[in-house]
C-alpha cells in the first residue's frame, strides 16, 4: 500500500536508482505516475506492507519499503527491477549501475563512471569535501544520515590520496 513519505519507518527497506542523465521536464509527471502505479500495485492485497518513494534531483529514484509485517519475497524485489528496467528502455537512461559516482558540483549533480571519478579526484578537480551520494544505503535511517555526505564520510574515501 502506497504511504506519505514522513510515515515510512527508518527500518523500511530503500533502493536507489541513480539515473545516467537527468529526467527531462516534460518526462518528470509522467514517470511520477509510473512509479505511483507500481506501488500501488505492488504487494497491493497485502495491507500490512507500506511503500513509498521520492524523486530526487530530477535524476534519483528511490523506493521505500517497510515489510516489517509482511516481509517481501525474491520474486517481488525481482518485480521492482523489472518496472526500473521497463523505464530505462522507455527512457533511454541507465538506472542500475550503482557502481558509477553521483556526486555534486555547485548546485548540478554529475553523474560518472568510477574510472572518471578517480581522474576526477587525482586532477583535484573534486575535493574531499566534495558531496557524494552512496546509493548503496540500505535502509530508511541510513538514506537519512549517510546518503548525502562529503566523499571522507562515504567509502569513497578510499579513493582519496593519503
Amino acid at each position: 500500500m502506497f504511504v506519505e513519505y514522513s510515515t515510512i519507518n527508518e527500518s523500511a527497506k530503500t533502493w536507489i536508482y541513480p539515473s545516467s542523465r537527468k529526467f527531462y521536464t516534460d518526462e518528470i509527471d509522467g514517470l511520477k505516475i509510473k512509479i505511483q502505479s507500481f506501488i500501488d500495485g505492488w504487494k497491493s492485497e497485502d495491507k500490512n506492507f507500506k511503500a513509498t518513494y521520492q524523486f530526487l534531483y530530477n535524476r534519483f529514484i528511490i523506493f521505500f519499503a517497510d515489510d516489517s509485517k509482511s516481509p517481501l519475497t525474491s520474486a517481488e524485489i525481482n518485480e521492482q527491477v523489472a518496472f526500473i528496467l521497463k523505464l530505462q528502455q522507455e527512457y533511454k537512461v541507465e538506472l542500475l549501475d550503482k557502481m558509477n559516482v553521483c556526486f555534486k558540483q555547485g548546485e548540478y549533480v554529475q553523474y560518472k563512471e568510477l574510472k572518471e571519478f578517480k581522474k576526477l579526484l587525482k586532477n583535484k578537480t573534486v575535493s574531499e569535501k566534495t558531496i557524494v551520494f552512496d546509493n548503496l544505503v540500505q535502509t530508511h535511517q541510513e538514506f537519512q544520515n549517510y546518503w548525502e555526505v562529503p566523499i571522507t564520510e562515504s567509502w569513497y574515501s578510499r579513493f582519496l590520496k593519503k
